[in-house]
């Protein structure tokens, strides 16, 4: 597997906006969740590191709705070098997986770009007024290193915005496999380059 890092963008600046097709057809805009802190995974359906976290990101995702974060996903994945990330395939890793939160298919890359999202998973959390207060891990979990997955990092984050406290500044990248761009449109930000992070 190939290691890829977080970009890290910096904190306090505004989240992008979009407007996604959902699984089930409809589209899903940022709009659409005003008012509440919000949390953007960037993740697919193939990736041993989303696979890895995928029963505890359920688990994750239903607690913390319940608590009032907005959470989406993001499949950036270009489908024709990567046809399991495609959105009908999408669609039966979300009911298998348990996902309660959208799951939207970015097939432009976009807002995969407009984010500065490198790798899946890559985490976003904005406070409700869409202001970017985390980056980084779900936690120090990896396919393979023996660490229980407990989402500690990501928890601490969404637990400090969503009681109104500051978020801590020091922040760990995720890392994760890299998102398959389509040839040719591969960002400014993404050297193709394994992460040297870990």
């Amino acid at each position: 597997m190939v290691k890829t890092a977080s970009t890290m963008r910096a904190l306090g600046e505004q989240a992008p906006e979009f407007s996604l097709p959902n699984i089930d057809g409809k589209t899903v805009s940022s709009k659409d969740f005003a008012g509440k802190p919000l949390l953007v995974i960037f993740m697919c359906n193939h990736c041993p590191f989303v696979i890895h976290l995928k029963s505890a990101l359920a688990a994750f995702g239903k607690e913390y709705q319940a608590k009032g974060l907005a959470i989406v996903g993001v499949n950036s994945n270009d489908i024709t070098t990567h046809p399991d990330d495609s959105p009908e395939r999408m669609k039966a890793e979300a009911k298998s997986a348990g996902y309660t939160f959208p799951y939207l298919f970015d097939e432009s890359q976009e807002v995969a770009k407009a984010y500065g999202a490198a790798c899946t998973p890559d985490f976003f959390l904005f406070s409700a007024q869409r202001r970017l207060v985390y980056r980084g891990q779900f936690d120090d979990s990896r396919p393979g290193n023996g660490k229980p997955i407990t989402g500690a990092d990501l928890r601490a984050a969404c637990d400090a915005v969503l009681s109104g406290k500051a978020v801590p500044a020091t922040q760990r990248p995720s890392i994760g496999c890299n998102i398959k761009w389509k040839s040719g449109r591969e960002p400014a930000y993404f050297t193709g380059q394994p992460a040297t992070t870990e």
